[in-house]
């Protein structure tokens, strides 16, 4: 009888604080409708997962800040229980480091200044029970004046490769603070990690790892590792010529030309004309042209190897010979590029470049 009357008590002085200043019906105990809905946020950066749980107050004609959230004063950044914030990777908050985890989001606002806090408590009702020695960061930043938000909003804004500005908005006050994340460093564990799965025993897992650590110009002796692991499972075209890009990036030249010609040399006809493709867009036409007849030499049943050479003439100059071969392209060529090669032929026939 004593537990049940200091547990009613206790709960009279919830639903009390609850209330307080809230007109309709709200209920902590049952699933009803709130009048500070619940919202959720997410934004990844790299492969880092930032999420924001937070109710939206509404301004509903009231004096918001120095009023209804008092300056100088921890407020719970919404409305009912902890605002909180997830990272799924270490970030950094204006420039300071944050482990991954999720946080109790609070913030005190003042005129010019606001604090932002990253409290290790997110499981609290509103900033009744913060306590700063829960703190694992707190950074200061500027608000700005915005347009009216009649509802409490946040948003990620200002989206770069690395970085995020995570903008908390309401009434005519907006309130950033910038999140960033060493995604080459994440990424990178993130990758060893699964190598040590099923990724391992594939020849596409290493050679992607290659070609990301390649492409972002990092690490690339890992890379170079990498694509060793890839041929170890299986030399392919593929994974010979990540090789040869990724030794050409260590101005290992000898090594890099090697690896290349055995690519080229387990290439089929088409990834060979691709590859000549390529070099053109790099503005290796020499080298193209050789592919491209070296290719027709040795596959001339197949349709697009005339494409190489008319572009190879083409590039010459030869518009005649070029209008020739892109002719006996387009006449074995599937139904569904005759469209396309014609449009070739008669650029061709008026010397128009098609490189």
């Amino acid at each position: 009888m004593i537990l049940s009357r200091v547990f009613r008590g206790a709960l009279f002085c919830l639903l009390a604080i609850v209330w307080s200043g809230v007109s309709g019906a709200q209920s902590v105990i049952l699933d009803l409708p709130r009048q500070s809905q619940r919202a959720q946020l997410s934004q990844r950066i790299g492969i880092t997962d930032i999420t924001i749980n937070y109710h939206r107050p509404l301004v509903n004609n009231r004096k918001v800040w120095d009023g209804l959230v008092p300056y100088g004063q921890v407020w719970r950044a919404g409305a009912n229980e902890n605002t909180t914030i997830s990272f799924s990777d270490p970030v950094t908050i204006e420039g300071k480091a944050l482990d991954k985890g999720t946080y109790g989001l609070f913030m005190i606002p003042t005129a010019d200044q606001w604090t932002i806090i990253f409290s290790k408590n997110a499981t609290s009702w509103g900033a009744f029970t913060y306590n700063e020695a829960e703190d694992a960061l707190r950074v200061t930043v500027k608000p700005a004046a915005t347009e009216m938000h009649n509802t409490l909003t946040y948003d990620f804004d200002d989206v770069q490769p690395n970085s995020a500005v995570v903008t908390m908005a309401w009434e005519k006050v907006a309130v950033p603070f910038k999140v960033a994340v060493d995604v080459h460093e994440v990424v990178q564990a993130s990758m060893k990690k699964q190598l040590r799965g099923l990724g391992q025993y594939t020849w596409e897992g290493w050679d992607e790892g290659a070609n990301y650590l390649l492409g972002e110009k990092v690490a690339l002796d890992d890379a170079l590792n990498y694509a060793n692991k890839s041929i170890g499972v299986e030399d392919r075209y593929d994974n010979e010529l990540t090789k040869s890009k990724v030794l050409a990036a260590l101005n290992r030249k000898d090594e890099a030309a090697m690896a290349e010609k055995k690519a080229l040399d387990l290439a089929s006809p088409l990834q060979i004309h691709l590859y000549a493709r390529g070099l053109q867009g790099g503005k290796r036409n020499e080298e193209a042209f050789a592919i491209f007849r070296e290719n027709a030499k040795k596959h001339p049943d197949q349709w697009f190897v005339h494409t190489g050479l008319a572009r190879m003439y083409c590039g010459q100059g030869k518009f005649d010979d070029a209008t020739k071969e892109m002719k006996v392209a387009l006449a074995s060529a599937p139904e569904n590029q005759k469209t396309y090669l014609d449009g070739l032929v008669k650029k061709l026939e008026t010397k128009q470049d098609i490189n």
